[in-house]
């Protein structure tokens, strides 16, 4: 059995942190992801974690909101088959206030078919997506906490050149926590640092 070491990362340069297991490597960078993402992947295991900051959607309602954004990441990549497993009631977020407004977040857990980069429908992949919404509504941004965990390899996929193709080895076979609970520890253990990074707004 492999041990799978939980870190604290730093975020958006150290303004946010939130802990996970070290095998999730930095590729920010090397994928020039936007300013307001950071994505991490475990690349032996195709499975991948995304932060992103968006502006607030005041359109839309805490109640559901999880599963708004995972409807709309679908929507973003062409997805086909989402389907929802799940979807949680809105909760407080413990110590995380901004201009003495509380944080909610709620969750959502879901199924999609979505091919990598710029390969076409034919190469798509069966993915499980758990998602976060963590609402700061003190500096009008929505988190979005987002985590990717193969269930099928389309072997016509970039991924299948790394991990295989056929149906995705569970993690803890591997000896490695699985995405549902590294999920959960990354939602969990979030925490805003530096609230400059909202536009000088203070906690």
């Amino acid at each position: 059995m492999q041990q799978d070491c939980q870190i604290e990362h730093p975020l958006f340069g150290g303004a946010i942190t939130s802990s996970f297991p070290l095998r999730f490597q930095d590729v920010s960078n090397i994928r020039q992801v936007p300013d307001h993402q950071e994505v991490f992947v475990d690349p032996d295991r195709d499975e991948s974690l995304i932060f992103e900051l968006l502006d607030y959607k005041h359109e839309v309602g805490d109640n559901g909101s999880a599963s708004w954004f995972l409807q709309d990441l679908a929507n973003e990549q062409n997805a086909e088959g989402c389907t929802l497993f799940e979807q949680s009631e809105v909760v407080e977020a413990p110590g995380i206030l901004s201009r003495n407004i509380p944080t909610v977040i709620s969750t959502a857990v879901g199924q999609m078919n979505i091919s990598k980069g710029k390969q076409g429908r034919e190469a798509q992949n069966i993915v499980k997506v758990y998602l976060a919404n963590i609402r700061l509504k003190g500096v009008d941004t929505d988190v979005l906490v987002t985590a990717y965990e193969p269930v099928l390899i389309n072997p016509l996929s970039e991924s299948a050149r790394m991990v295989g193709a056929g149906m995705a080895v569970p993690a803890a076979q591997s000896g490695y926590l699985p995405m549902s609970e590294v999920f959960k520890l990354a939602v969990s253990t979030f925490k805003v640092i530096d609230w400059n990074l909202f536009g000088g707004a203070s906690a």
